[in-house]
């Protein structure tokens, strides 16, 4: 078998095997922590919580995400990926179980916080595992595919989340309302499929039996070439360059901005679908439809990058459409064009990702890579508590979403001017 055969046949069995299982993990990781908002269509009313306190019970997890993603991606780096995602699955598949018992602001603030803590790992985790094992050219599909989890999570979790709040009988069975059969229902699959973690994900692909030994020298050959060939390694290779680089702070605080549209809406899409006036089962599946407008963009969107190259400018030109529908979102009284405006909203700040998340290691590579996944989401993750939380004042404030929608459009153009910026100050391996 030739060198390039053995490659292209080593990755496709890479991408079989390990691409579903960890958009898997990743479609739960956020069905647990957004599946918050349609438990809110009752829990609210049921602790008293105000707009104002479920933002902040909203934001608390990125409390704890952001405190701890940078450690949780140092350590996977030392002990691999098997070793430290396990765990992590399973603790946040009992925090999120745990949200049923929280029947106070502080307790819902505080298991809020935990689950963050578990899932800071995830996501940084996953984007440097792919690095261990798909080439730059291949990786954006793949990211692609890992990303389409957020708007699966959607998709898939609101019509779960109806029917379940639906389902008679349930409430009050065994003491518990709905919602907390919800959180609890919801989170047990976290705690299965941790199990699995440790048979499937294998660190590296030297470590694979399933892999023939052509096809694993072939992967390591091609990232080590990879590795060695360009100009990445032109910012850092530190993980001090991963933390403060001038890279990493614009890629930063671009992630910041459209990741405040991004959570802004998933997690109060629901409450303004159900004000359409419709029932908890309808507002599951409406709620769903600029989601699945998001999972289309982002499997073409990923296409696109890896055959094109144009990294930037797949990340900018949604960035804008995405501040166009949050705008329009927000200036619609109409129910449909509402919902077509989020469509767009939620298409452009989703469907940037596969693209965005590429460019870290254009810039570094080592542990700096490592520890630049985890500054990028971490501080890119503060925007998922500011943006909910300036839905939620303004909700509040004004009674309405409106200007809420509108400030977070501004959002996602800082994030389309930043790429631009950054794509302009500083070289990149463009390989």
């Amino acid at each position: 078998m030739s060198a390039e055969s053995a490659l292209t046949t080593g990755l496709a069995k890479a991408a079989r095997r390990l691409v579903p299982f960890m958009s898997l993990l990743f479609l739960i990781s956020f069905i647990d922590r957004s599946n918050v908002s349609f438990a809110a269509l009752a829990m609210n009313k049921d602790l008293g919580f105000t707009p104002t306190v479920y933002a902040w019970g909203v934001g608390f997890f990125f409390f704890g995400y952001v405190l701890f993603e940078v450690p949780s991606n140092m350590i996977l780096e030392k002990i691999g990926a098997r070793r430290w995602i396990a765990p992590i699955v399973i603790a946040w598949g009992i925090a999120s179980v745990a949200l049923a018992w929280a029947n106070d602001a502080k307790a819902f603030f505080t298991v809020r916080f935990l689950l963050g803590m578990a899932e800071a790992g995830l996501l940084p985790g996953l984007l440097l595992y792919m690095t261990w094992w798909f080439p730059a050219n291949r990786r954006a599909r793949t990211t692609a595919l890992l990303m389409l989890a957020i708007p699966l999570s959607i998709v898939i979790g609101g019509p779960l989340s109806g029917i379940i709040l639906g389902i008679p009988g349930l409430d009050g069975a065994l003491g518990f309302k709905s919602w907390q059969w919800l959180f609890i229902l919801e989170g047990l699959p976290a705690v299965v499929v941790g199990l699995m973690v440790y048979r499937v994900m294998v660190d590296r692909p030297a470590d694979a039996h399933w892999l023939s030994a052509d096809e694993k020298a072939a992967i390591e050959a091609e990232l080590d070439r990879e590795g060695r060939s360009g100009g990445s390694h032109v910012h850092g290779t530190t993980i001090l360059a991963g933390l403060v680089s001038p890279p990493v702070l614009l890629m930063s605080l671009a992630y910041f901005g459209s990741l405040l549209g991004g959570f802004g809406i998933i997690f109060w899409v629901p409450q303004i679908v159900k004000a359409f006036g419709l029932s908890n089962l309808q507002t599951g599946f409406v709620a769903a439809i600029p989601y699945a407008a998001a999972a289309i963009a982002m499997i073409v969107l990923g296409r696109i990058g890896d055959r094109t190259g144009k990294r930037v400018m797949l990340v900018v030109l949604p960035a804008i459409a995405g501040a166009v529908g949050l705008i329009g979102a927000g200036l619609s009284t109409d129910p449909l064009v509402s919902i077509v405006a989020l469509s767009l909203a939620a298409s452009g700040v989703y469907g940037l990702l596969p693209s965005f998340w590429t460019l870290p290691p254009t810039y570094l590579k080592g542990s700096a890579v490592a520890a630049a996944f985890a500054t990028v989401n971490s501080i890119g993750a503060l925007g998922g508590f500011v943006g909910p939380y300036i839905v939620g004042w303004v909700k509040e404030t004004t009674g309405s979403f409106s200007w809420g929608l509108i400030l977070l459009g501004f959002g996602a153009l800082a994030n389309a001017a930043l790429v631009l910026i950054l794509s302009k100050l500083h070289p990149r391996d463009h390989a």
